[in-house]
């Protein structure tokens, strides 16, 4: 619930907002629930960072404020029902298809579109349209908000000694208009550190909990250094 302290502070009135909170556990690539100390917290740190950061580059966000330790105030926006995964370096489907090593750096990032979560969910701009997932205009507005998020974020990591394999991003529309609305969390961002020396967990392979910890304790410092 929004309390009245928070609503004095808030530019819209209560039907136009909400509330998003992030749990304390996550769930593997073979679907199991796995539950982590303080993970909620740091999800929604993390996020409202990054919500906050690509804000200072004229990105149009959902996101308006955090209002407690594990959750964050949205535009009460309408989600758009795809993602799109945006990747810098090969993964296993396109080094199985380009015969390229998986890992590998891409000349220019790849824009992927995805419906559902099965490893299957792969569709087409064609896919978009046709099935009035979103508008023509909608599309090109995001493909050139993906580019800009990209440029953003990985600018971001590369001044950090880290490499930005792939992410992410949701979007929505509020008063005809699109926003990004997610995604920053751990389990989106797949990051690796240029020195091997000092390696992370496998960001694509996140199956335990101290895993995820040490992970999300990486990412999670950035917001303080």
């Amino acid at each position: 619930m929004i309390n009245q302290k928070q609503k004095k502070n808030l530019p819209f009135d209560e039907h136009n907002y909400q509330i998003i909170e992030y749990d304390d556990f996550f769930y593997t690539e073979r679907n199991k629930k796995v539950r982590v100390k303080d993970l909620g917290k740091k999800f929604a740190t993390i996020n409202s960072f990054f919500f906050d950061y690509l804000k200072e580059f004229n990105i149009p966000c959902a996101y308006i404020k955090r209002t407690g330790n594990n959750s964050l105030l949205f535009v009460k926006y309408s989600p758009l029902s795809f993602k799109v995964k945006i990747l810098n370096s090969a993964d296993k489907r396109i080094s199985r298809i380009f015969s390229v090593k998986q890992g590998d750096n891409l000349t220019l990032p790849v824009i992927e579109y995805h419906f559902g979560n099965s490893k299957d969910s792969i569709i087409a701009e064609s896919h978009l349209i046709s099935f009035n997932l979103c508008t023509y205009d909608d599309l090109k507005f995001i493909n050139r908000l993906c580019s800009k998020i990209n440029a953003v974020v990985k600018s971001f990591f590369e001044r950090r000694g880290e490499i930005i394999a792939e992410f992410s991003c949701n979007f929505g529309k509020y008063e005809g208009k699109v926003y990004l609305t997610n995604d920053f969390s751990p389990t989106s961002l797949k990051i690796y550190k240029l020195n091997e020396g000092d390696k992370l967990p496998d960001p694509y392979k996140l199956e335990t909990a101290s895993q995820m910890n040490k992970y999300t304790d990486h990412l999670y410092n950035f917001m303080s250094g």
